[in-house]
């Protein structure tokens, strides 16, 4: 399983990023290594559709799709209001790459 994070220099929200998906997949019950890519172009943020800071990819999925809209160096902020995903968020996508495995 590949999780990607990927996020801009600075942001506030990275290493609480980090920390949701580390106690999602404890809860799973799986180890995977999280791979931290910065971003730190607008031409970067356009390459790799990045919609904003932090973004956390499971399998390439992004873990709130319907979320995403235009790429950019900006703040992302989740269905649940906040700077991160919710835990069930990032769960059932961690559950959705299981299975399809």
């Amino acid at each position: 399983m590949i999780i990607e994070v990927f996020y801009v220099p600075g942001c506030p929200n990275h290493q609480p990023a980090i920390k949701a998906v580390t106690s999602a997949l404890a809860l799973e019950s799986l180890q995977s290594e999280i791979c931290e890519i910065p971003v730190q172009t607008q031409d970067e943020a356009r390459a790799c559709r990045f919609p904003g800071s932090p973004t956390i990819r499971v399998n390439g999925s992004d873990v709130e799709p319907e979320s995403t809209s235009d790429y950019g160096l900006t703040c992302r902020l989740y269905a649940n209001g906040l700077g991160i995903p919710s835990e069930l968020a990032i769960r059932r996508a961690i559950s959705a790459a299981r299975q399809r495995e």
